[in-house]
């Protein structure tokens, strides 16, 4: 049964940093990109950011490029979240996601999901 599993989440001063983790399990991703989303009350989920298991790509929203950077562990097939300088907007709840193939920045390439993590930037 696959799993994916974030934690990191929290209640954060704007300016702050908060590290998002991702425990992935079940099955083999090595051929499947790891994305972040977010979603905020009354919005669409919104894309993040995302990596490869295999190689090093990786993609950002334009929201958060230079401030936000996903990495992965492979050792312990986890995917982190590094949110630095974080601001009122980015407060969401971000999940975690898996996808085989396709379009990385669409929630819709995503086959896997977690449950959630709640982050909340106070102004």
């Amino acid at each position: 049964q696959v799993q994916l599993v974030e934690s990191g989440g929290g209640l954060v001063q704007a300016g702050g940093s908060l590290r998002l983790s991702c425990a992935a399990s079940g099955r083999t991703f090595s051929n499947y990109a790891m994305g972040w989303f977010r979603q905020a009350p009354g919005k669409e989920r919104e894309f993040v950011a995302a990596i490869r298991w295999s190689g090093i790509s990786t993609y950002y929203a334009d929201s958060v490029k230079g401030r936000f950077t996903i990495s992965k562990d492979n050792a312990k097939n986890t995917v982190i979240l590094q949110m630095n300088s974080l601001k009122p907007e980015d407060t969401a709840v971000y999940y975690c996601a898996a996808a085989p193939f396709g379009d990385w920045t669409a929630k819709n390439s995503y086959r896997y999901w977690g449950q959630g993590t709640q982050v909340t930037v106070s102004s």
